[in-house]
């Protein structure tokens, strides 16, 4: 599973770098580096699941939420939604 969230994960980088604003080059960046630390989390973990993956990610972005300023933080999120979307298919 972990191998699937990587690979869908660097496809979606991949694209945004190619057409991405530099609004959603930031949100990728942002989140690339949350997502790393969700795997890293997860292959120690027995559920490994797309709804462990997601309840990890909940939580760090929670603490997004405290960093980033509001707009930001909005970009950070759709970028979310986008590479869960993609994740989930």
């Amino acid at each position: 599973m972990i191998e699937k969230y990587e690979q869908t994960l660097q496809d979606w980088i991949e694209a945004i770098v190619a057409d991405g604003d530099d609004d959603a080059l930031f949100a990728s960046g942002y989140l690339q580096g949350h997502f790393a630390v969700v795997l890293s989390q997860l292959e120690a973990e027995t559920a490994q699941d797309i709804t462990a993956l997601e309840a990890k990610m909940t939580e760090c972005l929670a603490l997004a939420r405290q960093e980033l300023n509001e707009s930001d933080f909005a970009l950070v999120n759709d970028a979310w939604s986008q590479l869960s979307a993609k994740l989930a298919a």
